[in-house]
């Protein structure tokens, strides 16, 4: 590493992907809300000093050596591998929904203070949820949380269109939540089963604590994850592939 420069940050790793045998690239969140693409050198060798330090979805204490197209990983330190999501099937698919979306809300160069720490906790709450529904909903309350942060907040106050306070439908297209008639006139609007327009609000208004200590049904949790799935795919135009398997866990 003579010659390159190096810098120390905190990250998420986000995704890996494959390079030549024993190599990996990752995707990382940086604690500055960045996103940083570097290259583990040996991470896929058995026994390797990176190997178990790097996983998918472990915080780590990074030493990164600028490269031209790539940094390189020079140290990692394990700040939190995230234990309890390891080998549980239900908490990997929720925590790979969390990741998914996080690799689409960050960019290179731009800093951004709240999406290291809610990723982070969002992380931390699928290791806590008691079941599937809740799962379902951390997974909601995360995407509704930074895609509001970052604009794209629906309207759930009144009609999007009209303004009416009667809203029984929702278009992801239309920005938000409809009246029943000016529904008839948006292609592909949703029915709003009742009282999912209230989870909605609390999707982005309530804490992680507070949506684990709530009762939820597996029914509605579904259909408010179908309902987020849509208003993301639509918004980050984007295939949400980790999200589609979720619903279909």
């Amino acid at each position: 590493m003579a010659g390159r420069r190096t810098y120390r940050t905190r990250a998420i790793v986000l995704d890996r992907t494959k390079l030549g045998e024993t190599d990996l690239i990752l995707t990382l969140l940086a604690e500055d809300g960045s996103q940083r693409r570097a290259v583990a050198k040996g991470a896929r060798k058995p026994g390797g000093r990176l190997a178990a330090r790097v996983e998918l979805f472990s915080e780590c204490d990074l030493l990164l050596a600028e490269g031209r197209s790539l940094d390189v990983v020079s140290e990692a330190a394990l700040v939190d591998a995230h234990p309890r999501l390891r080998g549980d099937f239900d908490r990997v698919a929720a925590a790979s929904a969390v990741a998914e979306v996080a690799r689409l809300t960050c960019f290179e160069d731009a800093p951004d203070g709240f999406l290291y720490p809610i990723c982070s906790r969002a992380l931390g709450v699928c290791e806590e949820a008691a079941d599937q529904p809740h799962l379902d909903l951390v997974v909601a309350a995360y995407v509704m949380k930074v895609l509001a942060h970052g604009g794209w907040r629906p309207e759930l106050g009144g009609c999007c269109a009209c303004g009416d306070e009667a809203m029984t439908f929702f278009s992801s297209a239309a920005g938000g939540a409809l009246c029943s008639s000016c529904a008839r006139e948006v292609a592909g609007a949703q029915s709003l089963p009742a009282g999912q327009l209230a989870w909605l609000r609390a999707l982005i208004a309530c804490t992680f604590d507070e949506l684990l200590a709530v009762a939820i049904d597996a029914e509605t949790s579904v259909s408010l994850l179908g309902v987020v799935h849509s208003w993301a795919a639509t918004h980050l135009d984007a295939r949400l592939r980790a999200m589609e398997f979720l619903a279909g866990v």
